[in-house]
């Protein structure tokens, strides 16, 4: 499921929002100022920020600065600052867009799912990866070998997730604790290093001799498979 972060004041317009992207299958979370925003994004990661500038602890421009500095998550700026320069200073610290207030919520609506297509190619059908006897329904959140469904715990499945969508392709080990964790996450590559461990086990024949998740010297993981 795709997951956004709202950053605003507004716990009205916030619950508005959030109720109109979930009847369209979004997660949503909220944080009302930049503190609890953070402690968020330390814990979990997002495909998308709905970010206003006007803060009580902050602003919107500081939290995509500091965002830029370690993740590429989109963001679309929503404020009712809507002079030129502050759309100018909002394109070039990172953002992706920036929506004026008001607006309506299909306004909204389009430019949320236009920007996580041009991101992540999402669409409406099921997103199947299979390499050898492996499927994972990225849609469904599930895997299976040899037909028999894989438990796995929500932190290795998101880690699942990104290697698939870089199949064949080698992944750092910090986008990986960042797409997964947060991106302002304190996790060690050590942890990264025991979830690694922890899908060879579940889905390699072999985890001492992986075939699928191998390890790329001095840069990360990548996983194999035919795409």
């Amino acid at each position: 499921m795709r997951k956004i972060l709202i950053i605003d004041d507004d716990a009205d317009l916030s619950f508005i929002i959030s109720e109109m992207l979930e009847s369209y299958d979004y997660r949503v979370t909220c944080a009302e100022n930049a503190e609890k925003a953070f402690d968020i994004l330390e814990k979990e990661s997002f495909h998308l920020l709905l970010l206003d500038i006007n803060l009580p602890d902050s602003t919107g421009f500081e939290i995509c600065r500091e965002l830029r500095r370690v993740s590429t998550v989109p963001v679309i700026f929503a404020s009712a600052r809507t002079d030129e320069d502050d759309r100018v200073r909002g394109f070039d610290i990172g953002g992706d867009d920036y929506l004026p207030k008001p607006y309506s919520m299909k306004e909204l609506l389009s430019r949320v799912n236009a920007l996580i297509r041009r991101t992540y190619g999402f669409n409406e059908d099921e997103r199947i990866i299979t390499f050898g006897d492996i499927t994972v329904n990225i849609t469904a959140r599930t895997a299976a070998k040899a037909g028999k469904q894989v438990s796995l715990s929500l932190k290795e499945f998101d880690l699942l997730t990104v290697l698939c969508e870089h199949m064949n392709t080698a992944v750092s080990k910090e986008k990986l604790i960042s797409d997964v964790w947060g991106a302002f996450s304190s996790a060690e590559p050590s942890t990264l290093t025991v979830h690694i461990r922890w899908l060879r086990e579940k889905l390699e024949e072999d985890p001492a001799h992986p075939k699928y998740i191998k390890t790329v010297f001095k840069v990360g993981y990548m996983l194999e498979g035919d795409k």
